[in-house]
């Protein structure tokens, strides 16, 4: 059902973003060949981390199998760094330590809900102290088959997008996935 052109953000509609589950030894083996998480673990604080990675499957600068990220913030559960490629003025990527491959592996629940909103509070903090005069903020996730990299991260962007077609990546899709927005992951995710 839609909703103002969106997709229907009430707890009924949740088929959309389905808890998934995972293995233990799966999640391990995901995480053990995820890029977010080699940076998560391995990024020294407020600084440049330069890792041996190879894959060209990045979203990060890489050079001969070389990674190279510049850290803007970091805590016990997030870390936040420059988009490689960015789609706007201003454009980070908040990745949670935990590897969660995708949207549609949370869980209705305090747990992700609380994850979610720290994310975004972390996002919205780095745009307005980086861009405090932006026109506007988005903050959202892809959602499957439009994810680049199989680790939950959170787009925070400070617009205008550097061209349309840059800011049509970042269109919601109703039920063929697309782009969720940060505040509609939490109301699908919200037990109250």
């Amino acid at each position: 059902m839609l909703v103002n052109g969106h997709a229907d953000p009430s707890p009924s509609n949740f088929s959309s973003i389905k808890c998934g589950s995972m293995r233990w030894w799966a999640k391990r083996e995901a995480a053990a060949a995820c890029p977010f998480c080699l940076l998560a673990q391995n990024l020294p604080a407020g600084g440049t981390s330069t890792l041996l990675y190879q894959s060209s499957r990045l979203g990060l600068r890489y050079s001969n199998g070389l990674l190279q990220v510049t850290m803007n913030d970091e805590d016990e559960k997030v870390v936040a760094f420059q988009d490689r490629n960015p789609s706007a003025y201003r454009h980070y990527l908040v990745i949670p330590k935990e590897h969660i491959p995708t949207v549609k592996q949370l869980c209705k629940g305090e747990e992700h809900y609380a994850l979610v909103q720290h994310m975004l509070k972390t996002g919205d903090t780095l745009m307005h102290r980086d861009a405090p005069a932006a026109v506007e903020y988005r903050f959202g996730f892809h959602r499957p088959p439009f994810n680049s990299v199989n680790h939950l991260h959170l787009h925070c962007m400070a617009l205008p997008f550097h061209s349309r077609w840059r800011a049509f990546k970042y269109l919601p899709l109703g039920r063929w996935g697309g782009y969720i927005d940060a505040n509609e992951l939490l109301q699908k995710l919200d037990v109250g």
